[in-house]
């Protein structure tokens, strides 16, 4: 006996001896011939009767037990479903009886039997044989329906699956949208690759990495923070479009909207722009609506259910598929929504105090260059706006330094960041891919000669050798499910989100 054990786990261990007094291992064994609950409920007809069904074997964990003497009713639940199996004392085995009587919820047995109902018209398993699969020596949460402590359900995902139906189906619905992103890229010709996720230098966006060390090499390493810049390596070896869904790391902080370790989808197409990646997206997005959610019009709900909002993916039915969806530049939403005209000069202070006075609480600070003023009022004031997707463009070159300037005002970079549900969804761009503008600007970027070493030489390299015009795009897919599922936390589309520990 372990020490420190509940009164309720030592009642437990003291069953789980007694089933081996019986004969029989609590921590059962193989099972052939096994049946989903939903495939089981599935074959059921209404002239089956009571019990003149077909004869059947599930498995599942008890999250209903009721004890009428002789005759024992329980509910199994697996990933599929439920469903009531009756063991009445007079049709099982004595052994199954035995079993029986030392069951807990929680347990998790092979039930086999005649499928019918009872005469309620409840359908049912009438077991004739009962077996041991699992004795969960730990109860369930006290409130059996499901864990209402939410950190304890982030935690202790393995209950939280089994507790609440609702979360097994959103990881499911997860599964679902990552097999059909892959499908879809596929089926547009899209090569799928893998890129190193420990790299010698942390490049292809503006995060701060883990950092770790390789011993034999005596060389410090870092998580990848995305993975564009081997991406864009594979297009100057030739290939002509390429994906990669993974995980990426930025050492940063936690929120509903933030996981250190989270799934990326980054997308390259030679020949493309960003308005190829948008068309891209925007099929994308939609085809994962329609065939998997059901729907473009996607409701989020609040606890009580009721629905808080509703995103309209359809946009603009008169025009074709892909290009439907809302594109505007940076600078002209930021007119429409706050009245500052943008001209490329930085606010005067009678206009930040302006743009303070009519957002109280946005803490606007509005410091900076001009390129950064435009960014954070678009990022604090405009983009939490945004719940129907739009495609806002023409974002401030300087901001990203992967991009391809624009040709008619080199101030803005062909660029879109798509918002959907008040955040970022996908950003996508006309890939730069002259070496010199490149090299300048990561020069820029990382600043002074101390940190020059921080270049990464050889993608300046691989473009010297030449890499075509492309289109490129990412997509965060925790927050793409968020959106299409209604969830309202990162934490509750990552099976294991980080938790600092207990």
């Amino acid at each position: 006996m372990q020490e420190n054990t509940s009164v309720y786990e030592q009642e437990r261990r003291q069953k789980a001896q007694k089933l081996r007094e019986l004969g029989v291992d609590p921590f059962g064994g193989r099972v052939d011939g096994l049946m989903p609950i939903s495939e089981a409920r599935g074959q059921h007809k209404p002239e089956f009767g009571q019990d003149g069904g077909p004869v059947l074997k599930l498995a599942g964990r008890i999250v209903f037990l009721r004890d009428m003497g002789k005759l024992v009713f329980l509910r199994l639940r697996d990933d599929s479903g439920e469903i009531q199996v009756a063991i009445d004392k007079r049709r099982v085995d004595e052994l199954s009886w035995n079993i029986t009587r030392l069951l807990d919820l929680a347990d998790q047995i092979v039930a086999e039997g005649n499928l019918g109902t009872t005469r309620t018209g409840e359908i049912t398993i009438w077991a004739s044989q009962v077996t041991m699969a699992s004795k969960a020596l730990l109860p369930p949460p006290a409130k059996w329906e499901g864990l209402t402590d939410v950190e304890a359900r982030y935690r202790q995902r393995y209950v939280d699956l089994w507790a609440n139906p609702e979360v097994m189906q959103l990881a499911k619905t997860r599964i679902r949208i990552i097999e059909e992103i892959r499908s879809f890229l596929r089926g547009r010709g899209f090569l799928e690759v893998e890129t190193p996720m420990m790299q010698p230098q942390a490049g292809g966006a503006t995060a701060r990495p883990f950092i770790t060390h390789h011993n034999a090499l005596d060389l410090d390493m870092y998580l990848r923070i995305a993975p564009e810049l081997y991406l864009k390596r594979l297009l100057v070896g030739g290939m002509p479009k390429v994906f990669e869904l993974n995980r990426n790391f930025r050492n940063e902080g936690i929120s509903p909207r933030h996981n250190p370790e989270f799934t990326m989808l980054e997308a390259y197409e030679a020949y493309g722009s960003w308005e190829t990646m948008a068309e891209l997206v925007e099929s994308l997005i939609c085809h994962l609506a329609q065939t998997v959610i059901g729907t473009l019009k996607i409701e989020h709900k609040n606890a009580a259910g009721e629905v808080v909002r509703t995103i309209n993916l359809e946009g603009d039915t008169s025009k074709p598929v892909g290009q439907r969806w809302r594109r505007v530049r940076m600078d002209q939403i930021v007119l429409e929504r706050t009245g500052w005209k943008f001209d490329g000069n930085p606010l005067t202070e009678e206009q930040k105090a302006q743009l303070r006075k009519a957002n109280p609480g946005k803490d606007l600070k509005l410091n900076g260059t001009p390129a950064e003023q435009l960014t954070e009022t678009y990022e604090k004031l405009v983009e939490p706006t945004l719940i129907d997707p739009c495609f806002v463009t023409h974002v401030p070159s300087v901001i990203i330094p992967l991009a391809r300037e624009n040709k008619e005002n080199p101030f803005f970079a062909d660029v879109y960041e798509l918002a959907i549900n008040g955040q970022e969804i996908s950003p996508g761009y006309s890939e730069l891919n002259d070496p010199d503008v490149q090299a300048r600007h990561f020069l820029h970027q990382v600043g002074d000669d101390e940190e020059k070493q921080k270049v990464d030489e050889d993608f300046l390299t691989a473009l010297k050798y030449g890499m075509p015009p492309a289109g490129g795009m990412g997509m965060g897919i925790d927050r793409l499910i968020m959106m299409l599922t209604g969830a309202e936390s990162i934490r509750d589309v990552i099976l294991f989100p980080l938790m600092r520990p207990e």
